[in-house]
C-alpha cells in the first residue's frame, strides 16, 4: 500500500508561483510514475501531468505546458508540481497519484492517491 501526502498549496495572487510536493511512503517509489490531478469544485478531476519512473520522461496537458514542470527525486520518495504564472482558473484541489505502470492521462489508472492539497489563486 502506497501513502502519497501532498503539501505546499495555499494562497496566492495572479502570476505568482506554487511548489506542490508529494512524498510516498513506498521505499520502491522509483518504480511508480506519478501523476498530478486537479479538481475544481463542481468539476471533474482534471489530468494535470505525469511523470514515468524515469525522470527524464513527462508529460502534460496541453493547456499546462510552459507553466507547469513535474518533476521527482526519488532519493526522497518526492514528486514536485512547480507552477509558474498562475491564474484564477488554476484554483483547484491538486492531488498526485501512483501507478505501477506507464504515466496515464485518466484517473481511473492510478491505484494510489493522495488527500490533496488546495491551491487558491485570486486576481
Amino acid at each position: 500500500q502506497v501513502q502519497l501526502v501532498e503539501s505546499g498549496g495555499g494562497y496566492v495572487q495572479a502570476g505568482d508561483s506554487l511548489r506542490l510536493s508529494c512524498v510516498a511512503s513506498e521505499r520502491t517509489f522509483s518504480e511508480y510514475a506519478m501523476g498530478w490531478f486537479r479538481q475544481a469544485p463542481g468539476k471533474e478531476r482534471e489530468f494535470v501531468g505525469a511523470i514515468s519512473w524515469n525522470p527524464e520522461y513527462t508529460y502534460y496537458k496541453d493547456s499546462m505546458k510552459g507553466r507547469f514542470t513535474i518533476s521527482r527525486d526519488n532519493s526522497k520518495n518526492t514528486v514536485y508540481l512547480q507552477m509558474n504564472s498562475l491564474k484564477p482558473e488554476d484554483t483547484a484541489v491538486y492531488y498526485c497519484a501512483a501507478q505501477t505502470s506507464y504515466p496515464e492521462v485518466l484517473p481511473g489508472r492510478y491505484a494510489y492517491w493522495g488527500q490533496g492539497t488546495q491551491v487558491t489563486v485570486s486576481s
